[in-house]
């Protein structure tokens, strides 16, 4: 497996490796071009070009800044405000009608437990999949192998460490259920 197949795929790869170097560079290109275009639909435009997925509808506050941009796929009437962060060495995967608060953060990527591990630099990630009807406050942060399902409300500030069902709103650091909806 290529690195980046190894990295897509959770396992422990090299982030120095030339392809994703290539691919994080590419990123930042990408990154500078959006946040500095002022018209919604060129700035849009770049987005589809940028992101692995996008529906028809969709609009990004800038700045924006994402690791690859590339594993991202969103999905019809996204609005993403001012800050929208991803680290998206895995996939990250948004549903339809989503809305995300300023400052909103999205972590894939992971760094091994033991020191001498991590030194040695190797690293691992895990996907993030978020449902359709997701309401996500302002400042919350979306960690590593979470999947949100449909109709859920994460409340702003809010540490996302674990995955939640249909139809409640989470909010706390580490977040928990604080309401179902009907």
């Amino acid at each position: 497996m290529t690195e980046k197949e190894k990295m897509l795929a959770g396992q422990m790869y090299n982030a120095a490796d030339p392809e994703l170097s290539a691919l994080r560079h590419k990123a930042r290109i990408y990154r500078d071009q959006v946040n500095r275009e002022l018209d919604k639909v060129k700035r849009n435009q770049v987005m589809k070009e940028w992101l692995g997925k996008t529906g028809e509808h969709f609009h990004v506050e800038t700045p924006v800044t994402l690791d690859y941009g590339c594993h991202i796929f969103v999905g019809e009437n996204f609005y993403a405000n001012f800050n929208w962060t991803v680290l998206d060495t895995c996939p990250v995967t948004i549903g339809d009608n989503a809305m995300l608060g300023p400052n909103v953060q999205f972590y894939t990527a992971l760094h091994p437990l033991d020191a001498q591990e991590r030194i040695a630099g190797p690293e691992y990630g895990a996907p993030i999949t978020i449902g359709d009807n997701v309401w996500i406050g302002g400042g919350a942060m979306i960690l590593a192998g979470v999947t949100l399902g449909d109709n859920v409300v994460v409340g702003a500030g809010s540490v996302v460490t674990k995955s939640f069902g249909d139809n409640v709103v989470i909010a706390g650091n580490p977040a928990r259920v604080i309401k179902k909806l009907d």
